[in-house]
Protein backbone atom coordinates (compact mmCIF):
# COMPACT_ATOMS: atom_id res chain seq x y z
CA UNK A 1 0.00 0.00 0.00
CA UNK A 2 1.62 3.24 -1.28
CA UNK A 3 2.30 5.75 1.93
CA UNK A 4 0.86 9.31 1.44
CA UNK A 5 3.60 11.72 2.52
CA UNK A 6 2.25 14.11 5.21
CA UNK A 7 2.94 18.03 5.98
CA UNK A 8 5.14 16.65 8.57
CA UNK A 9 7.02 13.93 7.07
CA UNK A 10 7.80 16.85 3.97
CA UNK A 11 8.78 19.24 6.80
CA UNK A 12 11.21 16.84 8.31
CA UNK A 13 13.05 15.87 4.90
CA UNK A 14 13.31 19.75 3.90
CA UNK A 15 14.92 20.36 7.06
CA UNK A 16 17.12 17.55 6.38
CA UNK A 17 18.70 19.66 3.24
CA UNK A 18 21.48 21.76 3.94
CA UNK A 19 19.73 24.26 1.24
CA UNK A 20 17.26 24.77 3.83
CA UNK A 21 19.70 25.47 6.59
CA UNK A 22 21.55 27.36 4.32
CA UNK A 23 19.04 29.62 3.28
CA UNK A 24 17.49 30.08 7.09
CA UNK A 25 21.03 31.37 8.23
CA UNK A 26 21.10 33.74 5.62
CA UNK A 27 17.15 35.09 6.35
CA UNK A 28 18.54 35.13 10.04
CA UNK A 29 21.79 36.88 9.75
CA UNK A 30 20.36 39.65 7.12
CA UNK A 31 17.00 40.36 8.46
CA UNK A 32 18.56 40.42 12.42
CA UNK A 33 21.23 43.00 10.81
CA UNK A 34 18.73 45.04 9.22
CA UNK A 35 16.31 45.31 11.92
CA UNK A 36 19.67 46.14 14.48
CA UNK A 37 21.04 48.67 11.61
CA UNK A 38 18.12 50.74 11.57
CA UNK A 39 16.85 50.16 15.01
CA UNK A 40 19.09 49.01 17.68
CA UNK A 41 22.78 49.90 17.76
CA UNK A 42 23.95 50.30 14.04
CA UNK A 43 27.88 50.73 15.10
CA UNK A 44 27.61 47.11 16.56
CA UNK A 45 25.88 45.13 13.82
CA UNK A 46 28.43 47.25 10.99
CA UNK A 47 31.20 45.55 13.22
CA UNK A 48 30.35 42.48 12.10
CA UNK A 49 30.08 43.08 7.90
CA UNK A 50 33.40 41.27 7.31
CA UNK A 51 32.14 38.28 9.28
CA UNK A 52 28.91 38.43 6.83
CA UNK A 53 30.82 38.71 3.77
CA UNK A 54 32.75 35.58 4.67
CA UNK A 55 29.72 33.40 6.33
CA UNK A 56 27.76 34.07 3.00
CA UNK A 57 30.78 32.79 1.01
CA UNK A 58 31.35 29.43 3.24
CA UNK A 59 27.35 28.97 2.81
CA UNK A 60 27.91 28.89 -1.22
CA UNK A 61 30.98 26.63 -0.45
CA UNK A 62 28.92 24.07 1.42
CA UNK A 63 25.98 24.38 -0.51
CA UNK A 64 28.16 23.68 -3.85
CA UNK A 65 27.49 19.89 -5.03
CA UNK A 66 31.36 19.53 -6.58
CA UNK A 67 33.97 21.78 -6.09
CA UNK A 68 35.33 21.86 -9.58
CA UNK A 69 39.03 23.04 -10.88
CA UNK A 70 37.05 25.28 -13.42
CA UNK A 71 35.02 26.89 -10.47
CA UNK A 72 38.59 27.26 -8.21
CA UNK A 73 40.13 28.92 -11.12
CA UNK A 74 36.82 31.29 -11.52
CA UNK A 75 37.51 31.77 -7.96
CA UNK A 76 40.62 33.05 -8.31
CA UNK A 77 40.03 35.00 -11.61
CA UNK A 78 37.72 36.81 -9.77
CA UNK A 79 38.88 37.59 -6.28
CA UNK A 80 42.09 38.97 -8.06
CA UNK A 81 40.13 40.68 -10.77
CA UNK A 82 37.66 42.38 -8.31
CA UNK A 83 41.12 43.41 -5.61
CA UNK A 84 43.28 44.75 -8.83
CA UNK A 85 40.68 47.02 -9.71
CA UNK A 86 39.60 48.33 -6.60
CA UNK A 87 43.00 49.19 -5.43
CA UNK A 88 43.31 50.99 -9.61
CA UNK A 89 39.71 52.89 -8.56
CA UNK A 90 40.80 53.62 -4.77
CA UNK A 91 44.26 55.21 -5.61
CA UNK A 92 43.36 56.13 -9.09
CA UNK A 93 39.50 57.19 -9.51
CA UNK A 94 39.84 55.49 -12.51
CA UNK A 95 37.58 52.90 -13.50
CA UNK A 96 35.11 53.61 -11.04
CA UNK A 97 35.21 57.10 -9.78
CA UNK A 98 36.67 58.70 -6.69
CA UNK A 99 35.88 57.28 -3.54
CA UNK A 100 37.15 55.74 -0.19
CA UNK A 101 36.29 52.68 1.75
CA UNK A 102 35.59 53.06 5.40
CA UNK A 103 36.87 50.64 8.04
CA UNK A 104 33.85 48.17 7.97
CA UNK A 105 35.19 45.65 6.39
CA UNK A 106 38.64 44.88 7.88
CA UNK A 107 42.06 44.35 7.14
CA UNK A 108 42.90 46.39 3.31
CA UNK A 109 45.93 46.21 1.11
CA UNK A 110 46.84 49.46 -0.52
CA UNK A 111 43.43 51.13 0.88
CA UNK A 112 41.28 47.94 -0.19
CA UNK A 113 39.92 45.61 1.93
CA UNK A 114 40.97 41.87 0.89
CA UNK A 115 37.13 40.44 1.75
CA UNK A 116 35.89 42.69 -1.22
CA UNK A 117 37.61 40.22 -3.20
CA UNK A 118 35.20 37.83 -1.49
CA UNK A 119 32.26 39.63 -2.41
CA UNK A 120 32.65 40.69 -5.93
CA UNK A 121 32.85 36.68 -6.77
CA UNK A 122 29.48 36.02 -4.64
CA UNK A 123 27.88 38.98 -6.39
CA UNK A 124 29.03 37.90 -10.53
CA UNK A 125 28.66 33.99 -9.56
CA UNK A 126 25.60 34.36 -7.97
CA UNK A 127 24.52 36.39 -11.42
CA UNK A 128 25.63 33.51 -13.56
CA UNK A 129 24.11 31.15 -11.47
CA UNK A 130 20.80 32.79 -11.79
CA UNK A 131 20.64 33.86 -15.28
CA UNK A 132 22.46 29.90 -16.06
CA UNK A 133 19.50 28.37 -14.27
CA UNK A 134 16.88 30.81 -15.59
CA UNK A 135 17.92 29.90 -19.40
CA UNK A 136 17.79 26.52 -17.97
CA UNK A 137 21.01 25.80 -19.84
CA UNK A 138 24.44 26.97 -21.00
CA UNK A 139 23.77 26.20 -24.72
CA UNK A 140 22.95 29.02 -26.10
CA UNK A 141 24.81 31.93 -27.90
CA UNK A 142 28.69 32.14 -26.06
CA UNK A 143 27.85 36.23 -24.30
CA UNK A 144 23.81 36.24 -23.68
CA UNK A 145 24.50 34.46 -20.54
CA UNK A 146 27.85 37.14 -19.64
CA UNK A 147 25.31 40.03 -20.96
CA UNK A 148 22.20 39.21 -18.84
CA UNK A 149 24.52 38.22 -16.11
CA UNK A 150 26.32 41.54 -16.31
CA UNK A 151 22.67 43.69 -16.36
CA UNK A 152 21.64 41.73 -13.21
CA UNK A 153 24.68 42.16 -11.41
CA UNK A 154 24.67 46.42 -12.32
CA UNK A 155 20.74 46.08 -10.83
CA UNK A 156 22.01 44.89 -8.05
CA UNK A 157 24.82 47.44 -7.60
CA UNK A 158 22.49 50.04 -8.05
CA UNK A 159 20.49 48.69 -4.89
CA UNK A 160 22.70 48.13 -2.95
CA UNK A 161 25.36 51.03 -3.55
CA UNK A 162 22.92 54.51 -1.60
CA UNK A 163 22.77 51.69 1.16
CA UNK A 164 26.24 51.15 1.39
CA UNK A 165 26.98 54.96 1.17
CA UNK A 166 24.51 55.33 4.20
CA UNK A 167 26.53 52.76 5.88
CA UNK A 168 29.71 54.30 5.61
CA UNK A 169 30.68 51.39 3.86
CA UNK A 170 32.62 53.35 1.48
CA UNK A 171 32.37 57.61 0.76
CA UNK A 172 32.31 59.21 -2.94
CA UNK A 173 34.03 62.07 -3.78
CA UNK A 174 31.22 65.02 -3.42
CA UNK A 175 28.80 62.95 -2.33
CA UNK A 176 27.44 61.07 -5.56
CA UNK A 177 27.88 57.88 -7.06
CA UNK A 178 28.99 58.22 -10.87
CA UNK A 179 27.73 57.02 -14.01
CA UNK A 180 30.95 55.47 -14.42
CA UNK A 181 30.68 53.15 -11.46
CA UNK A 182 27.48 51.40 -13.11
CA UNK A 183 29.35 51.07 -16.71
CA UNK A 184 32.62 49.46 -14.88
CA UNK A 185 30.47 46.87 -13.05
CA UNK A 186 28.43 46.09 -16.17
CA UNK A 187 31.95 46.06 -18.09
CA UNK A 188 33.80 43.95 -15.68
CA UNK A 189 30.95 41.49 -15.10
CA UNK A 190 30.83 40.82 -18.65
CA UNK A 191 34.40 40.16 -19.44
CA UNK A 192 34.47 37.80 -15.78
CA UNK A 193 31.08 35.73 -16.64
CA UNK A 194 32.73 35.43 -20.35
CA UNK A 195 35.41 33.96 -18.77
CA UNK A 196 33.51 31.69 -16.70
CA UNK A 197 32.27 30.17 -19.71
CA UNK A 198 35.05 29.45 -21.25
CA UNK A 199 36.33 28.20 -17.88
CA UNK A 200 32.56 25.60 -18.30
CA UNK A 201 32.05 27.09 -14.40
CA UNK A 202 29.48 24.66 -13.44
CA UNK A 203 25.78 26.82 -12.62
CA UNK A 204 24.48 23.90 -10.15
CA UNK A 205 24.65 25.95 -6.84
CA UNK A 206 21.32 25.96 -5.78
CA UNK A 207 21.79 28.73 -2.81
CA UNK A 208 22.96 31.23 -5.10
CA UNK A 209 19.33 32.73 -6.35
CA UNK A 210 18.46 32.75 -2.57
CA UNK A 211 21.79 34.71 -1.57
CA UNK A 212 21.20 37.53 -4.27
CA UNK A 213 17.44 37.89 -3.14
CA UNK A 214 17.91 38.20 0.48
CA UNK A 215 20.74 40.34 0.12
CA UNK A 216 18.43 42.25 -2.64
CA UNK A 217 16.05 42.55 -0.09
CA UNK A 218 18.10 43.18 2.55
CA UNK A 219 19.86 46.43 0.69
CA UNK A 220 16.18 47.55 -0.32
CA UNK A 221 14.86 47.87 3.33
CA UNK A 222 17.87 49.68 4.57
CA UNK A 223 17.45 51.91 1.15
CA UNK A 224 13.88 52.89 2.55
CA UNK A 225 14.94 53.12 6.13
CA UNK A 226 17.90 54.85 6.67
Amino acid sequence: MAIVPTSNTTLLSLIKRPIFWAVFICALVHVSGAIGMVFFNRQAFLELTAVNLLLMFTLLYWIEERITAPLVYSFVVIFITGVVTEIIGVNTGLLFGAYVYGDFFGPKFLGVPLVIGINWFCIVYCSFVVVAKWMNTCRHSFFLIPLLSSLLATAFDWVMEPAAVALNFWTWEGGHIPFLNYASWFGLTFLLVCVMRFLKTPASNQFAIFLLLIQAFFFIFLRISL
